[in-house]
């Protein structure tokens, strides 16, 4: 059974690391990032790197851990590299910058810190610890999207498809590490299928709900389910469409986008 939850947890996981997949074709295709952040990639990347570390130190059942996060490590790296080819150069810098700090130091410093000051058993203790820690911070993010639909009182940046995998991907990970009694892996899930039931009863709340005047967001999505909403300034509908502010750039399908600086501050 735990093979069976593995293969299924790995096959949904795969589903949900290709989830940006239309984003970056827009990217690609329009040779521009948008407005799109970086954050959540990086932030998917360092997830993927820090488990196949805590694969790699594991004894046994380690290989459903060091496949899917092979596979994602590679699947954010390219997502990051065609955002740094289309970027522009402010983007880049915080990129550089992010992945520098965050993606290398943090990293090494856990990986060096842990290969010098622990052994053995202990050592895959001690990251297995870090690990859960910090799966439990990505599946609190979710609680900023979910404030955002109670009160817009919409769901259109809530997109059902994605909650209902992520569910279903916490709840293959949490069978697969009772049954091998990993923890480390288990106890995290717990978090992310209580947020994944509590997206899902709010979309059946608000699916129907008629849509006042409200701002307009951008959403990306992070496979592990991260959600980085960018708040944009809603128009005033009594202004003349051709009065266009300085800092709104046009599409190429004729909408106007406020732009976003590579800060991951929402600016309004």
């Amino acid at each position: 059974m735990a093979f069976a939850f593995g293969i299924l947890g790995n096959i949904v996981s795969f589903l949900v690391y290709l989830s940006p997949l239309p984003t970056f074709y827009r990217i690609y295709k329009r040779k521009s990032t948008e407005g799109f952040q970086s954050i959540p990639y990086s932030v998917a990347l360092f997830s993927a790197m820090l488990l196949l570390y805590y694969a790699f130190l594991k004894t046994d059942n380690q290989i459903m851990l060091i496949t899917i996060n092979s596979v994602g490590t590679c699947i954010e790296a390219t997502y990051l590299l065609v955002y740094m080819i289309y970027a522009p150069r402010t983007a880049k810098i915080y990129t550089a910058k992010l992945l520098l700090l965050f993606n290398t130091g943090v990293y090494g410093a856990i990986v060096l810190s842990t290969f010098f000051l622990s052994k053995g058993h202990r050592r895959a203790k001690i990251v297995g610890w870090v690990c859960a820690a910090f799966s439990l911070c990505v599946f609190a993010a979710p609680l900023s999207i979910m404030r955002l639909v109670i009160r817009t009182k919409s769901v259109e940046y809530m997109p059902f498809p994605l909650s209902f995998f992520l569910t279903i991907c916490a709840v293959m990970w949490f069978f697969y590490g009772l049954l091998i009694r990993d923890f480390y892996i288990a106890f995290p899930n717990i978090l992310g299928f209580a947020f994944g039931i509590a997206q899902m009863i709010l979309y059946t709340i608000y699916k129907n709900a008629k849509k006042g005047v409200l701002a307009e967001f951008k959403l990306q999505e992070l496979p592990n389910g991260l959600v980085f909403p960018t708040l944009k300034k809603a128009e005033n509908t009594d202004t003349n469409p051709n009065d266009q502010p300085e800092d709104t750039a046009m599409t190429e399908g004729g909408a106007r986008d406020k732009a976003v600086e590579p800060s991951g501050e929402l600016k309004v």
